[in-house]
């Protein structure tokens, strides 16, 4: 299968926060802070503390939300050259490669760790911090699309 693609800045910011959201140590972090949220707002309800310790924790909950949604994904998005190249992709059975106009790199489906499918896009992790994005644009139709989540689920599994 051979597939060509490019990324959409739109949906590579969202397949990016889609993989901070899924990270442990952000669900924990937001866990933690609404926690501290809603209790600093209980506590304020009680005339228990000040309004200013609600307000803190407000903030903090409002530049959580604002750092992984928006400052964290365009970071990375304007950092990485690879998103506003065009690639080519060869997948058989064996290996994954990945051809760009500098060159072209190949990966048995072995170096996968794990892979996950968000709305636009496939993830592929090397490990829990490294990963590329497969477009689903990128593939002709609904058999060829299937055709690779199949191959997945075979050669990676979740």
């Amino acid at each position: 299968m051979l597939i060509q693609f490019g990324y959409e800045k739109k949906q590579v910011l969202q397949a990016l926060r889609y993989h901070f959201i899924t990270r442990t140590e952000i669900k924990f972090l937001i866990i933690i802070v609404n926690l501290f949220t809603i209790a600093s707002a209980a506590l304020l309800y009680m005339h228990l503390i000040q309004p200013v310790a609600f307000l803190a924790f407000s903030i903090l909950w409002f530049l959580l939300l604002i750092s992984i949604w928006r400052i964290l994904p365009l970071s990375i998005y304007q950092k990485n050259e690879t998103f506003r190249d065009q690639f080519t992709m060869s997948i058989t059975s064996s290996e994954i490669i990945l051809g760009t106009r500098k060159g072209e790199h190949g990966w048995a489906w072995t170096d996968f760790s794990t892979f996950l499918e968000s709305t636009y896009f496939f993830h592929l992790y090397f490990n829990s911090r490294s990963f590329f994005l497969i477009p689903k644009d990128g593939f002709e139709g609904l058999i060829e699309l299937q055709e690779f989540r199949q191959l997945l689920r075979e050669k990676i599994g979740k």
